[in-house]
């Protein structure tokens, strides 16, 4: 019997796996495509900082709990301010600047998708002297400072992934001097408000249970409309976040609209009333009617995403009828809470609701660029509603 001999002959096998790459420098929003960043999600912002008024020094360390959601050899934080050092886990992080608000963080070994990250970014600057996309949202004070801006506000005070689609939680410190108060947007177990001093921005901002409020909005006396205006957005623009900024108008437009149902309320006006007085005040021509509220374009916050908004809200309640409207705004908050949503989802839950076919209202009054025809024609009402003059202010225009 023959015997063959054989050789056997070790081959190496490499298994090829995903490359770890840079993140991206944005989250993929398309009107501001370097907003937030790519390649990792935020769970908690750890912020600890001191202040001092004097000289607009602002120093300390934000550390950021996230999860990487890609093998990433490097990442992007927004952020403006000068940085000291970085660390990611407990080894340094090497960092760069690019562009105006970009910092990129290249770890000193690259991240696995699902890998926990604490990031730690040591800082110190003087905020209202660094520009971002040519401006600035810190606005010094004879006593202090402000800083308030939509979309943008993170990028002066500490470093993160600033876009409305990854939530997080906040724990803030601030150490300033004595007989200095520092006034956080976000106490929680409180609710509140307040009024920045006459040389601060002239804004408005629905910051977390505790708005923000230009002194302007009460040169007349008292004005519950700006009131009810900031914190309706605690239900609809922060417990239900945008998607995408685009998406503005499920912000604004809510929020204008709950003024129409204070003034329907209170007897200062009903909402058919304000929707008539708009409507009947400018004419086919006026550029009201060429911003769609939908797809508004940059800037995102416009007289035209406010009103036209409000319109759109208005004229879905006159389509369903009070019962299902109000029904789809319950639901909205309830099925969307603490997370993020977009108009296409607003619209598949108002036609699941009321069980209509709602997409050429909402193409008319959301997406098309001229004024929409009503099926029955409106002309001003008898009386100007006493709360037109408040709910113009707020949209940045006079009657």
């Amino acid at each position: 019997m023959r015997r063959t001999a054989m050789a056997l002959v070790a081959v190496p096998v490499i298994l090829s796996g995903p490359v770890p790459h840079a993140g991206a420098a944005g989250v993929g929003d398309t009107y501001y495509p370097d907003y937030g960043n790519g390649g990792y999600d935020v769970s908690h912002y750890d912020i600890r900082l001191r202040y001092q008024p004097a000289t607009d020094e602002l120093s300390g360390a934000t550390t950021i709990l996230a999860r990487a959601t890609e093998d990433l050899t490097s990442f992007d934080l927004d952020f403006v301010l000068d940085v000291q050092s970085v660390l990611v886990g407990d080894r340094p992080a090497g960092f760069a600047r690019q562009g105006d608000h970009e910092l990129v963080v290249t770890p000193a070994r690259p991240l696995r998708r699902g890998e926990p990250m604490t990031v730690r970014v040591t800082y110190a600057d003087t905020p209202s002297t660094r520009l971002g996309e040519g401006f600035t949202v810190w606005a010094r004070t004879p006593d202090g400072a402000v800083a308030m801006g939509e979309p943008e506000s993170a990028w002066w005070w500490f470093p993160s992934n600033d876009h409305p689609s990854d939530k997080a939680l906040f724990d803030v410190a601030v150490a300033v001097p004595d007989g200095v108060e520092v006034i956080s947007p976000y106490p929680f177990e409180a609710q509140g408000g307040l009024v920045t001093p006459p040389d601060a921005p002239p804004t408005a901002l629905e910051n977390q249970t505790r708005p923000t409020y230009g002194a302007r909005y009460f040169q007349r006396g008292a004005n519950p409309y700006v009131v009810v205006h900031e914190n309706s957005h605690q239900w609809f623009g922060d417990a239900v976040s945008l998607r995408r900024w685009q998406d503005i108008w499920l912000n604004e437009g809510f929020a204008m609209y709950a003024e129409w149902l204070w003034s329907e309320h209170v007897g200062d006006g009903t909402a058919q009333e304000m929707f008539d007085s708009l409507y009947s005040a400018f004419g086919e021509d006026d550029e009201l009617w060429t911003v769609p509220p939908g797809d508004p374009g940059v800037p995102v916050i416009t007289p035209e995403v406010y009103l036209r908004g409000a319109m759109t809200v208005h004229q879905l309640r006159v389509a369903v009828g009070d019962a299902a409207f109000f029904r789809i705004l319950r639901s909205w908050v309830a099925e969307h809470r603490y997370g993020n949503a977009d108009t296409a989802q607003f619209i598949a839950l108002a036609e699941r609701i009321s069980g209509r076919d709602l997409g050429a209202l909402f193409q008319a009054w959301l997406y098309a660029p001229v004024k929409p025809v009503l099926d029955t024609p409106v002309a001003a009402p008898a009386r100007t509603p006493r709360s037109l003059l408040p709910v113009l202010s707020a949209a940045g225009l006079q009657p």
